[in-house]
Formats: structure tokens, C-alpha cells, sequence
């Protein structure tokens, strides 16, 4: 049978105290552990000293080509990786292979990224925008005036086809012949409008040029591949 016995004032008062102390104490860590546990918020002042750490001490406010290859490097992907591509379009870059403070700032406040491991845990984000048609539209049209010589109205024909196996590569079963007649094709530079019609046709027309109309309002540089791919086709046929 158990023992009773009433504990004395003095007693009661200890446990109490010890109860309180330790109870405190739980709580104090407890806080702690969700502060630590805690994203820290995106910091502008944050974000632009790591800027800083890409640029030369000449034009502190210009991520330039040196420092875009470090960049890259950094995050373990490639600078003719699509998504750098994605990136660029997030922060609305003006010129291949530079940023400015204000691009990176504009861009990087969007996605909360202001050190290299944030940015590094969003690239999979990034890659997964291009999924939305409206959006890898936009990349695409964004894409021509991001990467066209600025002297240039047009797009040199080098640059073109690079952008273009970036972009359609992958994903458009007639990349392969279109990428050879350009290849053999009078055309020297690509503009807006047929770069623009180029995402149309892949979009729309069947492999088998099918639902191709003639009489569309399509330019003239897609007709000729449409003209040119038959006939490669009635000759490879034959032989």
C-alpha cells in the first residue's frame, strides 16, 4: 500500500520552481529550433554582394562574359543550357552573356534567390516553366531579340540555327531537315516574323506536311522548306 505524506510548503515550492524552470527552458529551445528551421526572407543587400562577387571592380554594376562563365560553373550547368536561357528571361536581359544590376535584381527578387544555393534549388522550377506552351512561347520570342546582334535587325544565320537546336531541337520531330535546309538555303539571317512563324509551323503542321496551305499566310522561307522536304521525299522514294 502506498505511502502518503503531505509534502511541506518549502517542498511544493522547490518542485514548482524546478517544473517552471525546465518548462522555460523546453520553450526557449523550442523557439530557437523554429527560428533556425526558418527560411531566412530574401535580402536585396544579400543578393547584390553576391553580384558583386561575378563582376570586375572596373564596372561593379555589369555581369559580364567572365563572369557569366563563373556563374555558370557555380551552378554545375553548361552557359548554352536552356535553362540560363530562362533565367535570362526572368530577368528580362537585354544581351546574351551579360546582366545587369538591375536585371539581376529584377529577376532574382522574383524567384527569392539571393545566394548561389537558392538559385541552385530553383533551376528544376525554371526547366519545369518551359512545360506551359504560353510561357515557352514567350521564351522563344523573348529569345530573338536576347540573342540577335544588336546592330542587326535580323538574326545571323549562325546564331539562328544555335538558338533554334536550343529551343525546337528536342521537340520538333522535322528540326533535322529543317536544320538542312537552311544549311543549303539562300538565307543569310532569320527576321522576327519568320523566326516567330518557324514556332508556328512545328506547333501546328503535321510531319507529313498534310494540313500545309499553300495559300496560308505562312512566309515565304517556310513555303520553300515545305517545297524542298517533298522533294527530298519523292527522291528519297525513288532511290
Amino acid at each position: 500500500m502506498p505511502r502518503s505524506k503531505r509534502r511541506s510548503v518549502a517542498e511544493m515550492s522547490s518542485n514548482d520552481d524546478d517544473r517552471y524552470a525546465s518548462k522555460r527552458l523546453r520553450n526557449s529551445n523550442s523557439r530557437r529550433l523554429t527560428r533556425m528551421d526558418e527560411p531566412m526572407s530574401f535580402s536585396q543587400k544579400r543578393c547584390l554582394a553576391w553580384f558583386r562577387g561575378y563582376t570586375m571592380t572596373d564596372d561593379p554594376d555589369t555581369l559580364g562574359p567572365e563572369g557569366m562563365e563563373k556563374l555558370c560553373h557555380d551552378l554545375a550547368v553548361e552557359p548554352e543550357n536552356i535553362v540560363m536561357l530562362v533565367l535570362a528571361y526572368k530577368m528580362q536581359a537585354r544581351q546574351m552573356g551579360y546582366f545587369t544590376k538591375e536585371e539581376w535584381l529584377k529577376g532574382l527578387s522574383e524567384l527569392q534567390c539571393d545566394n548561389l544555393q537558392r538559385l541552385q534549388y530553383r533551376l528544376e522550377y525554371l526547366r519545369c516553366l518551359l512545360n506551359d506552351q504560353n510561357t515557352f512561347k514567350a521564351v522563344y520570342r523573348y529569345s530573338y531579340d536576347f540573342a540577335r546582334d544588336k546592330d542587326q535587325r535580323s538574326m545571323d544565320m549562325e546564331t539562328a540555327k544555335a538558338m533554334l537546336e536550343l529551343l525546337l531541337g528536342k521537340h520538333w520531330p522535322l528540326y533535322d531537315q529543317f536544320s538542312q535546309f537552311l544549311e543549303q538555303s539562300k538565307y543569310k539571317v532569320i527576321n522576327k516574323d519568320q523566326w516567330s512563324n518557324i514556332l508556328e509551323f512545328s506547333r501546328t503542321i503535321y510531319n507529313d506536311l498534310s494540313n500545309y496551305d499553300v495559300d496560308g499566310a505562312w512566309p515565304v522561307m517556310l513555303d520553300e522548306f515545305v517545297e524542298w522536304l517533298r522533294a527530298s521525299r519523292v527522291k528519297n522514294d525513288i532511290s
